[in-house]
């Protein structure tokens, strides 16, 4: 979830938008509990209403633990069908915080991304 909402903020983000908690209010029933996945598809609906293309996705997870390389593979595919882009548009990397902070602790998981948009002058 993390990672796929980190996503979701970049390419709104690229389209000069709110947050995706300004597009999907947890508060509102429809939202809540939703796959993130959902969220990731509405973004890309969004860019192709703006005539726009998602060029690239480069995201980064990080996290002690659990490993994630071994999931890399899947995880691009995830990300690449909700975007309806794919797998080779989509770089996923993971890294540590050095056991510092609750990160180290593990005691969750951060995430960064950035989305390559094109969109029409």
């Amino acid at each position: 979830d993390v990672l796929m909402h980190a996503i979701c903020d970049a390419v709104l983000g690229a389209l000069g938008q709110g947050d995706i908690g300004s597009f999907f209010p947890p508060s509102e029933p429809q939202w809540k509990d939703a796959p993130s996945r959902i969220f990731l598809e509405k973004a890309a609906e969004l860019v192709a209403k703006a005539d726009g293309k998602i060029v690239n996705i480069d995201a980064t997870l990080i996290a002690e633990a659990p490993k994630i390389l071994p999931h890399v593979p899947a995880m691009k595919v995830a990300v690449a069908q909700a975007l309806y882009i794919s797998p080779d548009q989509v770089g996923i990397k993971a890294t540590t915080n050095e056991l510092l902070g609750f990160l180290g602790r593990e005691e969750g998981m951060a995430s960064m991304a950035v989305a390559g948009v094109n969109l029409p002058d």
